[in-house]
């Protein structure tokens, strides 16, 4: 899967949800099917519950929208963004994007099973 980088001075789809890291994104599953993107926010990089959200986003509710990671987003954070499901940030404005680019290959072996790739029929 592709990663898609937003910079920190663009816009984001105005069309797209935002949700809260604390958004029990199960309760609105249909409010979030809805919507074409799903803006899942960072407070702090030491925040992980949008990671919780996406792999529910994909795994549970099976959404097919494109799901895009916003705030405190540092380079480091890419594999785990893109292992949960994310095919999209806006990294934090002090990240280069060379640095999230090399970030993306470090890791070509997991032990952990992931949600289904978007669009993919598999069940849970």
């Amino acid at each position: 899967m592709t990663m898609q980088f937003i910079a920190a001075t663009d816009a984001l789809p105005a069309d797209a949800l935002a949700l809260d890291n604390t958004t029990d994104v199960l309760a609105r599953a249909g409010e979030i099917h809805g919507h074409r993107a799903v803006l899942l926010h960072f407070p702090k990089w030491t925040d992980g519950r949008a990671y919780s959200q996406a792999v529910l986003l994909r795994g549970r509710l099976r959404y097919p929208g494109e799901i895009i990671a916003t705030g405190d987003v540092m380079a480091d954070m890419l594999p785990l963004l893109r292992r949960c499901g994310f095919d999209a940030v806006q990294l934090r404005a002090d990240q280069k994007l060379e640095s999230a680019q090399r970030a993306l290959g470090y890791f070509d072996t997991h032990y952990q099973t992931v949600p289904p790739e978007r669009g993919a029929g598999a069940s849970a």
